[in-house]
């Protein structure tokens, strides 16, 4: 089917001006959502050949579909996700965030088909949270996530929470097309991913987590084995491409955060086996509140973690491995949720440094203004720079909720 991608800013435009309401709901069925219009400006002209310039148009879908039966015992999700790019073939693109079934038992919980799982406590890097393929199309932060097949039982006692997965389905990630920022000099050939399991994308994955409240402490403890959700690279035959290859892995998290005061205390590690020699990974760091600093209105957070990595060339490429991220967290406290958050990640062997800004407000009762600047600072040659570091942007979103 042929798509006009000049309609876009028209259709969501008219989208976003419709009519207030509040959430439909159809007997026992939640509808919800939200309806989109981003756009991106790029600071420099594309690195790479192919690469498209101009100013790069989005148009985003996301409904919300939920029913839950009278004796709360069954609960059904349904969460598509579409966007449509003006640029990047590969950013337009479908996905079926959630579409589940959940069974509430006194003490069990069974759920069956595509869900959202996060695990973690730090933010600047998620190392434990393992579940979900990142969809690296969306954005570079590693924050959006492809819907996941799965069957997960957990059960909740006075213990703790034990919650067990079987993931039968494997997602590869979405990388930019040949058109699009944010990529490698090399684009990445997704047609010709190659798996070390002979059973490829359908080999079944397992997981396991344990997570408990003790005192002012939140444990979790979690195994993963199957198919790692980062790939490696192999280049292609002709040196045109990239071809991601993934691998089989065993890995061990842990995380933990301890509250004290205005102190939030964290901590995520890993250990990991499979690619390469075994090695280990961890982000540590803290959040520091001062409330009320502004006529007894505002909250600033500030934030710091250090990053460390010890992964081998064998494992997947990180610029995470001995880097320091300071961040600011401030929230206005009104009306409109007015919250802005600044942070810059420093590489302490290249000196290469990532900032980024992040602020969101809503706009009446259905509308919502997000702005994103993102810059790239490469401290030149002999380092081991960004790929990406001419893609420095600002970001704008408008978007609608009913």
């Amino acid at each position: 089917m042929f798509v006009n991608k000049q309609a876009i800013p028209a259709a969501i435009a008219a989208a976003l001006l419709a009519p207030q309401s509040q959430a439909a709901q159809i007997g026992k069925v939640d509808v919800s959502g939200s309806v989109g219009l981003e756009s991106r400006v790029f600071a420099e002209s594309p690195a790479y050949s192919g690469q498209e310039s101009g100013v790069n148009i989005s148009g985003i879908f996301n409904p919300e579909f939920r029913y839950r039966t009278e004796n709360r015992k069954h609960q059904f999700s349904l969460i598509p996700f579409y966007r449509l790019d003006n640029l990047d073939d590969e950013r337009t693109h479908f996905d079926v965030r959630e579409a589940y079934w959940l069974w509430l038992g006194d003490n069990v919980e069974v759920l069956t088909g595509l869900n959202k799982v996060f695990w973690g406590v730090a933010e600047s890097r998620h190392l434990v949270n393992i579940i979900n393929q990142i969809d690296a199309v969306e954005d570079i932060d590693g924050e959006d996530y492809l819907g996941q097949p799965m069957i997960n039982i957990a059960s909740q006692q006075d213990w703790g929470r034990i919650e067990g997965y079987l993931l039968p389905g494997f997602r590869e990630r979405t990388f930019p097309g040949r058109d699009g920022r944010f990529r490698a000099p090399l684009p990445v050939d997704t047609d010709r991913a190659r798996y070390e399991s002979g059973a490829e994308e359908n080999h079944i994955d397992l997981a396991v987590r344990y997570s408990h409240y003790i005192g002012d402490w939140d444990v979790g403890l979690s195994y993963f084995y199957g198919t790692d959700r980062e790939p490696v690279f192999d280049v292609n035959a002709t040196g045109t491409a990239l071809i991601p290859v993934y691998n089989l892995i065993n890995q061990v998290g842990i995380d933990l955060q301890y509250t004290y005061d205005a102190w939030l205390w964290k901590i995520e590690a890993i250990a990991r086996e499979g690619q390469g020699d075994a090695f280990t990974a961890l982000v540590a760091g803290f959040e520091y509140t001062f409330y009320q600093i502004h006529q007894d209105a505002w909250d600033l957070g500030v934030l710091v973690e250090y990053q460390y990595d010890g992964r081998d060339t064998d494992a997947p490429i990180t610029e995470q491995d001995d880097d320091t991220f300071i961040g600011a967290r401030l929230a206005f406290n009104d009306i409109q949720d007015t919250e802005i958050l600044a942070g810059v990640s420093i590489d302490h062997a290249s000196g290469n440094a990532f900032y980024n800004l992040e602020a969101q407000r809503r706009l009446g009762s259905r509308y919502e203004l997000e702005l994103r600047a993102r810059i790239f600072d490469s401290a030149g040659s002999g380092q081991d720079a960004f790929v990406i570091e001419d893609d420095d942007y600002v970001q704008v979103r408008v978007s609608r909720y009913f």
